[in-house]
Parts: structure tokens; C-alpha cells; sequence
């Protein structure tokens, strides 16, 4: 059987990547931001399309998959609306971005894929837009999956918890898809594991083999903060001289998850846009006195070291490309998701 999936809102292709190498093929992916091109399409083979999911058409979709025999439609919306990192929680719906899984169930509706498949932040559980999307898959004929999973459990060496939804139309893959058993719980590969052997280098240094292998320069107070800073400890193993005034009142207090250094032998907290900053999280190199540089915040998400993020003459901006990896589904993860499709659809081939 021939078996293709189209990547909305694909980013770089950590699933579109993860899904090829479970053995699906990947027909294209669509983004609206197009400093994605270069990474989605030199690592996974295939078209990138320009495009905002609002112009996107069911047609568009069906002549993508055409003369496939298993039809995939996957994506992962941007989290940021339903995070529980935003600030301004009380009105979500405010967000631009928080119709875009309307979007994504309109074109469900469109183009009748035969699977489904979303990976989201647990807290879109709570929302009326998820209870939405599913009533839409329901009442097309999909029987509709869903669970909240640690990454870690299945080989990312990061503290990641995501939701995972899988739908099938009820039409040949009968009892619908779940995911693999966890592969790695209670071996969970570490900090240690992924980014142990790479070269030293100082806080604004740059291993000249290895651009990516860059980490920021950090102000002379920062630097004695992370000189102070214990692996898996807190802003408060600090001498009071290097406090935060923030961290004093009454309210900064209790909010320990900055200003730290992660474990060797644990796995590492949740990678996000800005892992690179000393000060926005557990970032802190476990021994080196400085912040993650980009190449390890990749091997982190599981990108592996041939993972191709700009082109040899392209310039690097420690920002977009931070952005690109943090919000990125870790291809591992994508591998996952793709061999759970991949044993249902062996099933039912026979």
C-alpha cells in the first residue's frame, strides 16, 4: 500500500521527519512562516508550501494525497494560546492564533483523510476548542484516541509532556489507533546521554566545526549566578547578594523555575523557544558555566546531528533558529506517532 501524510503547520519538520523514518511517506507541509523552507524541505525530501492554514482548501489537500491508498493528514497547531506559560490566561480566545484548530477541523471535514493526528499541550484538554475538534472528527466517522504522555517515555531525553490524538475513519482502520507501548520507561535517556560528548565551550564562545554549537555571553552577575548554581537546584541556593529583587517579593518567591542548571543523569526540562537564555528557565549547562547552546537544545528534542536548520550561507540569528527548534515536535516523538499508524495499517492490510 502507498501511504502518504501532508504536515500542516509543519515548522522544520520534526514530524514530518519522525513520520519518514516510522516509513510514511511525506507528500508536503504547509506553514505560514517561510524561514521554515530550507530545514522542512533539505531534511525530509519534500515540498514546502507557503501558505496560511485560513487559504488552505480540502481540494488542496486531496490533490496532494492523490493515488495514495492510506491518507494522513497530521499538524500540530502553535501551543501558545493554550500554554500554561501565558501570562494572560483569563482570555485565551483573544489570541491569534486560537481559531486555528477550527481551521485545521474544517479541513479534516474537506478532505476526509483516512488518519488524523495532533500533538498539542495537555492544557488544550480544558478548552472548548478541543471538545469542538473532536464532536468535528466524530461526526465524520472517526473513532478518536487521545492521551497525555511524558516524551521522555518513549526516548526523548526531555521532561515533555504532550497530548497526542489520533483519529481513523471508521471506514477500514476499524478500531481506531492508539499509540505504542512507551518504550523507555524507566530507561529514560539523560542530559547526559544526548549532549555529554559534545566539546566544551564558554558563554559566548563558538566551537568553529559546529556553528550551531554556540552559547550566548552572559553579564558578569549572570556569570556568578551560574558559578553559584547547583545541578537540578534554584535561584535560592544562591548567596543573597545575587537574588533577583523579583525573587524577593512575595509573589517571585515561589517561582524557582529559572536561573538553573540541569541535571547530568536526569532528563532535561521542557525545551522551549528561548532554551538558550541562562535566565528563562533550567537552561544552565549542568558543569559549564553558561546557558544551552543551539546544537544541544536540538539533540535535546531528538533533531539528529546531520539535521540540516539553515544553509551554509545563510546567516545565524540565535533567535529564529531557537524558535525553530523549541517549537518544534521532537522528530522521536513523530517516530512514534508514525509507527502507531504504521502497526494499525499492517494490521488491516493483513
Amino acid at each position: 500500500m502507498k501511504i502518504g501524510a501532508v504536515d500542516l503547520f509543519c515548522g522544520i519538520g520534526g514530524l514530518s521527519y519522525g513520520l519518514k523514518k516510522s516509513g510514511i511517506e511525506i507528500v508536503g507541509g504547509i506553514d505560514a512562516d517561510p524561514s521554515c523552507k530550507f530545514a522542512f524541505e533539505e531534511n525530509n525530501d519534500t515540498t514546502f508550501i507557503h501558505k496560511n492554514i485560513n487559504d488552505i482548501k480540502g481540494i488542496d489537500i486531496k490533490r496532494l494525497l492523490r493515488g495514495y491508498d492510506i491518507k494522513i493528514l497530521v499538524g500540530c497547531a502553535p501551543c501558545q494560546p493554550f500554554s500554561s506559560h501565558r501570562k494572560d490566561k483569563k482570555d485565551r480566545t483573544s489570541h491569534k492564533d486560537w481559531s486555528l484548530l477550527y481551521q485545521f477541523a474544517r479541513i479534516i471535514e474537506e478532505s476526509k483523510p483516512h488518519i488524523v493526528s495532533m500533538e498539542n499541550v495537555p492544557a488544550l484538554t480544558k478548552e472548548q476548542v478541543f471538545k469542538d475538534f473532536i464532536n468535528v472528527l466524530e461526526s465524520q466517522n472517526y473513532i478518536v484516541q487521545y492521551s497525555i504522555v511524558n516524551a521522555a517515555d518513549y526516548g526523548v531525553p526531555q521532561r515533555r509532556n504532550r497530548l497526542i490524538l489520533m483519529a481513523a475513519k471508521r471506514w477500514k482502520l476499524l478500531k481506531g489507533i492508539s499509540l505504542i507501548p512507551k518504550t523507555h520507561k524507566g530507561s529514560w535517556l539523560t542530559v547526559r546521554d544526548a549532549i555529554g560528548n559534545l566539546p566544551p565551550v564558554r558563554a559566548g564562545e563558538l566551537y568553529r566545526a559546529d556553528r550551531l554549537h554556540l552559547s550566548p555571553k552572559l553579564t558578569e552577575i549572570n556569570l556568578r549566578r551560574i558559578r553559584a548554581s547547583k545541578q537540578g537546584g534554584t535561584w535560592r541556593d544562591w548567596p543573597k547578594k545575587l537574588i533577583l529583587p523579583c525573587h524577593k517579593a512575595k509573589k517571585g518567591k515561589t517561582y524557582a523555575s529559572v536561573y538553573g542548571r540541569m541535571c547530568w543523569d536526569d532528563v532535561s526540562p521542557t525545551m522551549t523557544t528561548q532554551f538558550y537564555g541562562y535566565g528563562t528557565g533550567r537552561f544552565g549547562h549542568p558543569v559549564q558555566d553558561r546557558a544551552l547552546t543551539l546544537r544541544e537544545g536540538a539533540l535535546l528534542q531528538s533533531f539528529p546531528m546531520n539535521y540540516l536548520f539553515l544553509a551554509n550561507e545563510d546567516e545565524l540569528y540565535m533567535k529564529a533558529v531557537g524558535k525553530h527548534i523549541g517549537n518544534a515536535v521532537p522528530p522521536r516523538l513523530g517516530e512514534i506517532i508514525g509507527a502507531s499508524m504504521m502497526r494499525r495499517i499492517k494490521k488491516v492490510g493483513g
